[in-house]
């Protein structure tokens, strides 16, 4: 007989400790019983802050799992109890933030987290309630527990409050506990976590604020520190700029990948791939380009695939369409709508390809730290890779005054502009007039002898670090080729000069460095010794070769400009098996899985650098890593275009076909998106292999056999009536008496979509043959499923409307009708439904007044008569809740 009121204080007030616990269970039904009244609401609100105060840890837990819940329903309810949530339930969840009991703590946290992604909390208190207790708990005198915590919290909602707030409230807190020198718990918990704090506060903080301490976590003592942040590198990268990204973070990667912790390496090399895919370069990743004097709209897509192997001019203005804001490709599918330029970035004498890297400049924070300037010099940054290139305009006219896309030009870090000798303007000769070759050895030496020594000072600091660790094989196979690289170096200090006068008339201009005011270009050998030292390479030195080839003519084949060479050159010694041994006995998987990304990041022109990876992976003993190619190959057939197609994957797509069921699947899955790839010849070669899909390992694997009717109907489009009717039919009749419902319901809808396409094919010949087979196969089969099942695609047919209707009465329905005296009961009932719920709804058969329409009233009453009740009461009514698509399962024969 107690109010509502009266029995919350009453039970609140018990010693009972389960007394308690039902009073915090309870209290949003309270509140649903006195919202009527906004004093009993304020009422209840006040209890629950008496309640909070609670001594027992389950009762304050207990009241936390209802807060969430409570706060909707003052959202709610807003009007009758205007800010209850900010008054009585917000200060309770900040302060339960610092609960002495760790179950709480934890029931505030989630309690917090979710009340922000449900926006329940006004920004004004995130910035003057939230924010500063966080702030407070992460102080250095805090407890470590809540510290960590703290820091947690921090990062989980910066995602939900926004910029604004992260950047003024929360960022400066979050780099000073990067640098928490007494917790490594704290500083792994920043590592894991940078990404998603980078991707909120935006380029411009993250190159100023955060990669300082980013660098410093990634050379922590702890190795879990350095796990978590190889984890997370892809996010980093992304919030940063090409030249940062191509300049510092490569480096920094590359050690990450040579740590001395296995379990460090074995994140780096699963972040690998990732991190190569945040170099994408939209001149090779699937954008649209055009001449000047042609639209995109007006080149078909068809167009474009038949030509993108072709060559074009050399003075075809290129523009680039839906330049892609986000650097990545793994966080979204690979949608690639148009073919690609193979031009673009191609190598050629009068036409180099143009560095990736976007026009964007530098921290030039004064306070930088000593990591990061260490990291500016290290191998694997390939900095020359987007300091050495040739500028083509300087043979070609020079550009027009209006903005016109030029693959060199508006990739690579714009150059102050500098008087340019006269030859140099005239774009006839590929050779240096005489005035050039005049100040070539004056400015080349000084430049060249400035990079030797920085290089030599670098290996050397870099052996001296790996020498503690020399008793790991890694590491000690790394020393060797440092050491060797460092012998280079020493070689060409001595003949430099003498070198580079003698190439000078015969190479090209190879580019130009501007270094304290003082410019000079690089001969080619130059470029390719400082490439090979500053190559940061963590394999055996017999890898990768093959018995045609010199290791060195295998190295410069798989050389591009995208990546710096060094992170491909770690991607590509993912398939190397004494890698399985000392990091991973998954990478080549991990190496399978990022390949499409790879690929595209690189652009068609550079697949050979993967090529022999990417059928050594297809070779590999491991199913896993063969399934997880066959899953993407149609993926990789779009970037690659169909020549490529045609020579390198359709062996591979072959190979797949014959493999484990595990593995044809994700062939299958895909199959009409590589087919259609295809040319219309080579597509023909696999109608004799489709009936092989049939046969499964295990005749159980009844998905397989679904998923082969998917495919089918999607394949009708690429086939010709007589294929159809060749090939495709006797498969899609097969499968209509699979002994699995699930696979004979697709089939039918597949053998529908069949007649659509053989009806409309001029002449309908092949058509009329089909329906004439249904009616023997099925029409007249001497068992009751393949009646039943003709009734099903009849059903199909009228349902999609694949047969006009007046076609329809002249060829299936007088075999339809014939079914109402069939001897079996299901077969009848399924009769009566079609024809109650199905043909009668037609258009056709409501205004028609022909001989058809009679037949069917016929065929209905004797129905209606029929001696099963079943079969009388659906051709009787009409049931609106029972629709043929809803019961047709309960109607089909057993599953089995």
């Amino acid at each position: 007989m107690l109010t509502p009121l009266g029995r919350l204080d009453k039970y609140a007030a018990s010693e009972n400790v389960f007394n308690r616990q039902m009073v915090a269970r309870s209290l949003l039904d309270t509140l649903r019983e006195v919202c009527d009244d906004e004093r009993d609401c304020i009422a209840v609100l006040e209890r629950i802050s008496r309640l909070a105060d609670d001594s027992e840890p389950t009762v304050r837990a207990e009241l936390m799992e209802q807060v969430p819940h409570i706060a909707l329903f003052c959202q709610e309810n807003r009007p009758a109890i205007p800010y209850a949530f900010s008054k009585y339930l917000l200060p309770i969840v900040v302060r339960y933030l610092a609960d002495q009991n760790n179950q709480v703590r934890k029931t505030s946290q989630a309690a917090l987290l979710a009340l922000l992604e449900q926006e329940l909390i006004e920004r004004f208190d995130v910035e003057t309630k939230v924010c500063p207790v966080l702030v407070e708990l992460t102080a250095p005198d805090s407890n470590d527990d809540v510290k960590t915590e703290a820091v947690a919290i921090m990062c989980k909602m910066a995602p939900m409050v926004g910029k604004d707030i992260t950047e003024r409230l929360i960022l400066p807190r979050f780099c000073e506990m990067c640098c928490d020198c007494r917790m490594f718990h704290v500083r792994k918990v920043c590592a894991a976590n940078f990404g998603d704090i980078c991707s909120v506060v935006g380029q411009q903080a993250t190159e100023e604020m955060l990669l300082p301490r980013f660098f410093q976590l990634c050379s922590d003592n702890v190795w879990g520190v350095r796990k978590a942040c190889a984890e997370c590198f892809m996010a980093v990268s992304c919030a940063t700029c090409q030249e940062i990204r191509r300049t510092k973070l490569s480096a920094l990667f590359i050690n990450l990948i040579s740590d001395p912790s296995r379990w460090v390496r074995q994140a780096a090399f699963q972040s690998l791939g990732p991190f190569i895919s945040t170099f994408a370069n939209p001149s090779s990743s699937g954008q649209y380009f055009k001449e000047e004097n042609k639209s995109s709209e007006d080149t078909s897509v068809e167009d474009k695939t038949r030509t993108r192997d072709e060559e074009v001019p050399e003075d075809a203005q290129i523009r680039l369409e839906d330049v892609p804001t986000d650097p990545t490709v793994f966080n979204s599918s690979v949608k690639l709508e148009g073919a690609l330029d193979p031009d673009i970035g191609a190598e050629s004498p009068r036409k180099p390809p143009g560095d990736s890297s976007l026009p964007c400049p530098l921290s030039s924070e004064p306070h930088q730290e000593a990591a990061s300037n260490e990291d500016d010099k290290k191998p694997g940054t390939c900095r020359s890779a987007s300091r050495l290139e040739v500028g083509a305009s300087a043979q070609d006219s020079a550009p027009l005054d209006q903005e016109l896309y030029n693959s060199f030009h508006f990739w690579r870090t714009p150059l102050p502009e500098i008087d340019l000798d006269v030859e140099l303007e005239q774009g006839s000769g590929n050779k240096l007039g005489p005035e050039g070759l005049e100040g070539t050895p004056e400015a080349t030496a000084p430049a060249s002898a400035n990079i030797t020594m920085a290089t030599r000072k670098e290996l050397e600091e870099m052996i001296e670090n790996l020498e503690p660790h020399i008793d790991d094989p890694d590491v000690k196979a790394q020393v060797d080729v440092l050491a060797a690289a460092l012998r280079a170096s020493s070689l060409d200090t001595c003949d430099e000069a003498s070198e580079a006068a003698r190439r000078a008339p015969q190479d090209e201009l190879l580019g130009c460095r501007l270094d304290h005011g003082t410019a000079g270009p690089l001969t080619s050998e130059t470029v390719e010794n400082m490439e090979s030292a500053l190559r940061y390479i963590h394999d055996d030195s017999d890898s990768g070769t093959s018995g045609g080839f010199s290791p060195d003519e295998e190295r410069r084949a798989k050389v591009q400009d995208v990546v710096p060479q060094a992170l491909l050159d770690q991607y590509l010694s993912m398939t190397d098996p004494s890698r399985a041994q000392t990091v991973d006995t998954e990478i080549a998987k991990h190496c399978a899985y990022s390949l499409p990304g790879v690929a595209l990041t690189l652009g068609r022109q550079n697949w050979h650098c993967l090529r022999e990876t990417y059928e050594t992976l297809a070779s590999d003993m491991q199913w896993k890593v063969r399934r997880t190619l066959a899953f993407s190959i149609h993926e990789l057939a779009v970037i690659l275009g169909d020549q490529l197609t045609a020579a390198d994957l359709v062996p591979i797509f072959n190979g797949f076909l014959k493999d484990l069921d595990e593995v044809r699947i994700g062939v299958l899955k895909h199959l009409h998106d590589f087919l259609k790839l295809l040319h219309i010849d080579k597509r023909r070669e696999y109608l004799y292999q489709l009936q092989e899909f049939l046969v499964t390992d295990n005749s159980r694997n009844w998905r397989f056999r679904a998923e082969l009717a998917e495919q089918l109907i999607l394949l009708l489009e690429l086939y010709s009536p007589r294929d159809i009717y060749d090939y495709l039919r006797p498969i899609a009749l097969n499968l209509c008496a699979d002994k699995v419902s699930s696979v004979r319901w697709i089939s039918y809808k597949l053998v529908g979509e069949m007649v659509r396409k053989l009806h409309r094919a001029a002449p309908p010949t092949f058509g009329v043959d089909l329906i004439r087979e249904l009616v023997e196969s099925f029409g007249r089969c001497p068992r009751w499923s393949g009646r039943q099942a003709f009734v099903f695609v009849c059903q199909t047919v009228i349902e999609d409307e694949c047969l006009p209707m007046d076609q329809f009465a002249v060829h299936l329905m007088p075999h339809l009708l014939t079914l109402a005296n069939d001897r079996v009961p299901n077969v009848r009932v399924l009769l009566a439904k079609t024809l109650r719920q199905t043909l009668l709804e037609k258009e056709y058969f409501l205004t028609s007044a022909s001989c058809h329409q009679e037949a069917v009233e016929q065929t209905i009453m004797a129905l209606q008569m029929d001696r099963d009740s079943d079969v009388k009461y659906f051709a009787s009514i009409h049931p609106a809740s029972t629709k043929i698509s809803e019961d047709a399962m309960s109607t089909a024969s057993s599953t089995y």
